[in-house]
């Protein structure tokens, strides 16, 4: 049995009343992963404007 299919079970057993909880945890962990991934991009940008600050690249994106 995959993780995915031990929490779907888990799932299922949960009662009505605290699904309601279950979701806005599954929610947080959404925008944990966003942020995560948001946060990786914003550290590679110091980077890449090393090359994005170059004459050559200002000239090759003139036009578009």
């Amino acid at each position: 049995m995959t993780q995915k299919d031990a929490v779907l079970k888990e799932v299922q057993a949960i009662p009505e009343r605290f699904l309601g909880e279950l979701l806005d945890f599954i929610q947080q962990l959404k925008l944990k992963a966003a942020m995560d991934r948001s946060g990786t991009a914003l550290a590679s940008e110091p980077i890449l404007a090393v090359d994005w600050k170059r004459l050559e690249e200002d000239e090759a994106w003139r036009d578009l």
